[in-house]
C-alpha cells in the first residue's frame, strides 16, 4: 500500500513532507510488529537495545550513562528500563568503585541466552518487515543516512 491509501491523503505541501510523513509511519509500522515479536519473550524494543548493547560490551561492564548514549531511542528512561531487566534478572548492577553515584552494568548468563534465542528469529523478523533488495536497503540506509546531514 502507498503512504496516501494508508493515511487517506492525496495531497502533501512538496515531495519532502510525503517523505517524511512515510518515514514516521513506516517508523510507527516497525515499532508495533517489533512490539509484537517482543512481547512472548517478556521484553520491550527498548530492553532489546540495552541487552544488545550491554552484549557487545561482554564481558565488560558499562555505565548507564553510556548506554543511553549508545541507544536508538535517546528520550529512553534507562534507569528504568535496567530496573526493569535487573527484575528480570537479565542484566546485575554494581556500584562504580572510581564514583559511587554511578554504576556499572553488567549482562547475565540469562541475558546472553535470551539474546542467543532471539538472534535467529530476529533475522526472520528483519527480512519479514524489509521486502526490499540488499541493493534497494543498502540504498535506503545510504538515503535516511544524508537525510540527517
Amino acid at each position: 500500500m502507498t503512504i496516501e491509501e494508508e493515511i487517506k491523503q492525496s495531497k502533501f505541501r512538496n515531495v519532502q513532507q510525503k517523505a517524511i510523513l512515510n518515514i514516521l509511519f513506516t517508523s510507527s509500522w516497525i515499532q508495533n510488529k517489533q512490539k509484537e515479536f517482543f512481547e512472548p519473550y517478556g521484553i520491550t524494543g527498548q530492553q532489546y537495545n540495552i541487552l544488545r548493547i550491554l552484549r557487545g560490551q561482554h564481558p565488560n561492564r558499562i555505565s548507564g550513562a553510556e548506554i543511553k548514549n549508545r541507544m536508538l531511542d535517546k528520550n529512553s528512561d534507562v534507569s528504568r528500563l535496567l530496573d526493569r531487566l535487573i527484575g528480570k534478572n537479565l542484566v546485575s548492577k554494581n556500584q562504580c568503585p572510581n564514583d559511587k553515584r554511578a554504576s556499572d552494568i553488567l549482562i547475565t548468563e540469562l541475558g546472553l541466552s535470551l539474546l542467543e534465542k532471539l538472534d535467529s528469529d530476529i533475522n526472520h523478523l528483519d527480512t519479514k518487515l524489509n521486502s526490499l533488495s540488499e541493493v534497494e536497503a543498502n540504498q535506503l540506509s545510504n538515503l535516511l543516512d544524508k537525510s540527517r546531514n
